[in-house]
């Protein structure tokens, strides 16, 4: 399969990644840019370990073709904060311990973020709704509740504008 170079925008760099056309943007995230956050899981879409941004919107990287992303711009978790300037959600999830193995982390953080973009105030039911197709099998799922709440608290307290 022939591959072709694309810029990928990725957590604010814009990057030229030669692509083959079956490879996904998982793929491409992971082995070409060493971005370690978005995890292969199901390969199917299903379990979210592989959410990012695309354009501030909550997507599965595994999924899209990488070719077909063209300027979009692509937030991956490493792309939210940085060591000792966490954004609110990644220290909402430290505060309330909502990590075990870490494997669906990266993507239970990426969906909230979308979330709390669109609703700064969910409900204990549509943050539920909203993560219900991220799994997490290590039974972290009331910190993670916890942990979006304070999320949305630190947010609004901050008066943080949407990503």
């Amino acid at each position: 399969m022939s591959s072709q170079v694309v810029t990928l925008h990725v957590n604010g760099v814009g990057r030229d990644v030669p692509v083959s056309g079956a490879a996904s943007l998982l793929t491409v995230l992971r082995n070409d840019l060493y971005l370690n956050s978005p995890k292969y899981g199901c390969g199917l879409g299903e379990c979210g370990a592989c959410t990012v941004l695309v354009d501030g919107v909550a997507a599965r990287s595994c999924v899209i073709p990488a070719g077909a992303v063209g300027s979009r711009q692509i937030t991956t978790l490493e792309g939210l904060g940085a060591p000792g300037q966490l954004h609110p959600v990644q220290q909402a999830f430290i505060d309330e311990q909502a990590a075990q193995c870490g494997y669906c982390l990266s993507g239970m953080m990426v969906m909230t973020v979308a979330l709390l973009a669109r609703n700064p105030d969910p409900t204990d039911q549509e943050i539920r709704r909203e993560l219900s197709g991220n799994l997490c099998r290590c039974g972290t799922h009331l910190e993670i509740l916890k942990a979006v709440r304070r999320a949305a608290e630190l947010m609004r307290g901050a008066g943080m504008p949407s990503p």
